[in-house]
């Protein structure tokens, strides 16, 4: 069954991992996400090596960020006005904007050594075609679960702490309601041919949600209040089922799994 849930609030896209992200009004969802979310990463090299990281990544995951070096948040990506005119790539940032304001070319030296002495150990810009994702390749939050957490944890609503690619106003103005989405299908707009996405997971957060996107300094209460409220989940990922344009004020819709969350933990 069709059900309308709520219309597209704010679209985000971040262009290199960790850093600062766009706010958009319309953005092309492709088959590896928003056109230009996180084709670019920082690179840590001989990260196995580094003795510097008193809290070494044993994962294997080999790209730095925000949870490693938190100033990353404070770099902000953007093109030069002349990068059309060079023919460089649209949806890619040309120049990113250190914390301390200076302008510095993407693949640069210059940047690179710049990360790196606030790391502490050697990083390497990369350009990776189907983008550098955690988990999936699209994320979405509804407000309501923003202004809940932010509530229990005593702060300002911000819904940049969360890095999702949509945001949505819900009819129904319940938090957490993302959960009974899973293993159904999200549409934006109506018509056959919308962009879906078919939602395949929770988001579990980690400390990256404590970090304040204008400073970057912790408020671990925001993470706790995640944990308390709802097992550490908040928002959803999904994986593109359709691809197409998303809009600010689309309609959305879900095309509810056989059985909701609530019947299958009864």
């Amino acid at each position: 069954m069709l059900i309308e849930i709520g219309h597209v609030e704010a679209i985000f896209r971040y262009p290199v991992k960790s850093m600062a992200g766009e706010r958009l009004e319309v953005a092309n969802l492709g088959w590896h996400g928003l056109d230009g979310d996180r084709r670019l990463a920082f690179h840590r090299v001989n990260d196995n090596d580094n003795d510097n990281d008193n809290d070494k990544d044993r994962s294997g995951f080999p790209w730095l960020s925000a949870s490693k070096l938190p100033d990353l948040l404070l770099c902000t990506p953007h093109r030069n006005k002349d990068a059309d005119a060079d023919g460089a790539q649209g949806d890619l940032p040309t120049h990113i904007r250190t914390p301390d304001g200076e302008e510095m070319p993407v693949f640069g030296d210059d940047l690179a050594t710049e990360v790196g002495r606030r790391y502490g150990a050697p990083v390497q810009m990369m350009q990776l075609k189907h983008g550098v994702f955690d988990e999936a390749s699209i994320s979405v939050i509804a407000s309501d679960t923003v202004r809940e957490i932010s509530r229990l944890a005593g702060r300002s609503p911000d819904v940049r702490r969360f890095r999702p690619n949509v945001v949505v106003r819900l009819l129904r103005s319940v938090p957490f309601q993302e959960d009974e989405w899973l293993g159904g299908v999200l549409s934006f707009g109506e018509g056959d041919d919308a962009p879906a996405i078919t939602v395949t997971m929770r988001d579990v957060r980690c400390s990256m949600v404590n970090l304040d996107p204008d400073s970057a300094s912790p408020a671990p209460e925001v993470l706790k209040a995640v944990v308390r409220a709802n097992q550490n989940n908040a928002g959803i990922y999904g994986a593109v089922t359709r691809i197409g344009r998303l809009a600010v004020g689309q309609t959305m819709f879900l095309h509810a799994a056989s059985r909701t969350i609530s019947e299958q933990s009864s």
